[in-house]
């Protein structure tokens, strides 16, 4: 069993990590502001990341952290940047002073790399986003990078499943950021994220930037069709049709296999 403090518990990959981490035995502790609940045999700790006071006890006697709190989608970058480079870093310090022996794993995005990219996109490859999220989670990766602690990044693709909603969303977020329909993406059930979770606290990624996806990315099109709501389809040409996609060759290697291989899969399992 490890003792874990986990943080970004109520969001959309969090809220599905916590009860797999705790029917996997875990010890869980959960970073929660305000009277936010959590599953039974979760500890709740009150306090938010920009609050350094309210991390020391948080991350004392952990074995681990898991840190998925971020902000994103939203217009007001000073918070993004706020919430994902210095939250991180009270984290860290917080870490570094009172749980010096932890396991560091942060959830990243594969937002972080370029969109000019010529093949998908590798954990070695150059990232400079100028949009305040995927800079914010670069920022926080290089914090973390210099830590003196022991560190897992894992980047996330496009994560669905459990009916969080997000898959629900993309019809939206086609049309909010012009999206192509034949634009292809990576993603991964929040099922695979327990498992590659499962393998960065074991300690096979420690030191390591490790991107996580399914075997089959999908395209806005048919995504929004499983979602029940279609877009029109498209001729025009992509940009580029590498965009959105990453190598997952460094993650196989590590002992990951998608449970669910494809979201097609997924629906025929009904578990979108």
């Amino acid at each position: 069993m490890t003792s874990i403090l986990l943080t970004g518990a109520t969001g959309l990959v969090g809220s599905r990590l916590l009860p797999r981490l705790l029917d996997a035995g875990h010890d869980c502790r959960a970073l929660v502001r305000g009277e936010a609940a959590v599953p039974p045999g979760a500890t709740a700790v009150r306090g938010d990341l920009s609050d350094p006071d309210a991390l020391a006890p948080a991350v004392t006697g952990v074995d681990a952290i898991v840190h998925l709190a971020a902000r994103f989608r939203t217009d007001d970058e000073d918070a993004i940047w706020r919430a994902n480079l210095d939250g991180t870093r009270n984290l860290i310090a917080a870490a570094e002073a009172n749980a010096p022996a932890a396991r560091f794993v942060m959830a990243s995005t594969s937002n972080v790399y370029d969109a000019g990219t010529p093949r998908p996109s590798r954990e070695s490859d150059e990232c400079t986003p100028t949009a305040a999220y995927p800079a914010s989670k670069v920022a926080a990766e290089q914090l973390l990078r210099e830590s003196r602690l022991t560190w897992a990044i894992l980047r996330l693709p496009f994560v669905y499943g459990d009916g969080d909603g997000h898959l629900e969303a993309m019809p939206a977020l086609a049309i909010r950021f012009g999206l192509h329909p034949a634009h292809t993406y990576s993603v991964a059930h929040h099922r695979d994220v327990m498992i590659a979770v499962g393998i960065a606290l074991s300690g096979a990624m420690d030191g390591r930037i490790v991107n996580l996806a399914d075997d089959a990315p999908v395209s806005v099109f048919e995504m929004a069709e499983l979602a029940g709501s279609p877009i029109e389809g498209s001729t025009e040409p992509l940009t580029n049709p590498w965009s959105g996609r990453m190598d997952t060759t460094l993650v196989r290697e590590l002992g990951f296999r998608p449970t669910v291989p494809s979201i097609r899969a997924a629906a025929r399992e009904g578990i979108l």
